[in-house]
């Protein structure tokens, strides 16, 4: 992060009205994220978590609002100066949307090809230390999405949106399809790799294992805007219909036992 960004968010959304035809999905949205934090994106389904990530990104275009990022509001950027916003930045899709006729260290590539002028060996090199990065293992270079796990999937896809040193990451529902074995694996990698980049990640995620192993706060929409920011004690708190059934509903109370440490049986004792 550069000096001029300290102290204010690296993403800033005000009043943010997104539509398709005649069915709004956000209207009068307010959010901020800071540097350095993971930020868990929730709520329920049809309130737009997605949209609002790749609305950011620049996938979709608001009806109204602004979005800064790194203190400048992007709609007002030239072509060059966005380009130059956009390498800062790096997407994993859901299921790692990597080029099926691609292998993985093409994939990782095409940014580097796209934003940077570096020889061939030069990218072979950092393509292979990204894929490392995401704990592959170096045969998995030459590998066909196709020929990968879901959960290899998404590593490879990780990498690729590490491809250019990002200072936020974006990530899409990155543990859906995966065992829980697989997720909390997933889970640590992008803990330690926030921690050890400094990232900030932007995470869209229904996975409330996640929520609390990784997130320092945690953004819920609902009634077409971000409701309520906080931890995970405050959610846990909180009095909203919704927020009160998915932090304390029959998935969380389940999660909860399993997690609560198992007290001996008086039967067993007295035997």
């Amino acid at each position: 992060m550069s000096a001029g960004d300290a102290g204010r968010p690296v993403i800033s959304v005000r009043g943010l009205r997104t539509q398709f035809g005649a069915t709004v999905i956000h209207d009068g949205l307010d959010l901020d994220i800071f540097a350095g934090e993971v930020v868990g994106i929730v709520g329920g389904s049809g309130t737009g978590k997605s949209v609002l990530l790749r609305t950011i990104i620049g996938l979709n275009r608001p009806r109204a609002g602004t979005i800064a990022v790194f203190g400048q509001q992007l709609d007002e950027l030239a072509a060059a100066e966005r380009q130059m916003v956009e390498r800062r930045w790096g997407v994993l899709f859901q299921d790692g949307a990597l080029f099926s006729s691609l292998t993985v260290a093409q994939n990782v590539m095409l940014p580097m090809r796209e934003h940077l002028d570096l020889s061939e060996g030069l990218m072979d090199e950092l393509a292979a230390m990204k894929i490392s990065m995401v704990g592959l293992q170096p045969d998995a270079c030459n590998k066909y999405p196709s020929e990968l796990s879901g959960g290899m999937r998404k590593r490879a896809g990780l990498a690729r949106a590490l491809a250019l040193d990002p200072d936020i990451v974006f990530l899409d529902e990155p543990t859906a399809g995966l065992d829980p074995i697989g997720a909390a694996a997933f889970d640590n990698l992008i803990l330690e790799l926030q921690r050890n980049l400094g990232l900030t990640v932007f995470m869209v995620t229904h996975d409330l294992d996640s929520l609390n192993a990784i997130c320092d706060r945690i953004a819920v929409l609902a009634e077409k805007r971000v409701i309520v920011t906080g931890d995970m004690a405050q959610m846990l708190e909180h009095s909203h219909p919704w927020i009160r059934d998915y932090f304390h509903g029959p998935r969380a109370r389940a999660r909860a036992a399993e997690l609560e440490p198992k007290q001996p049986d008086p039967k067993q004792e007295d035997s």
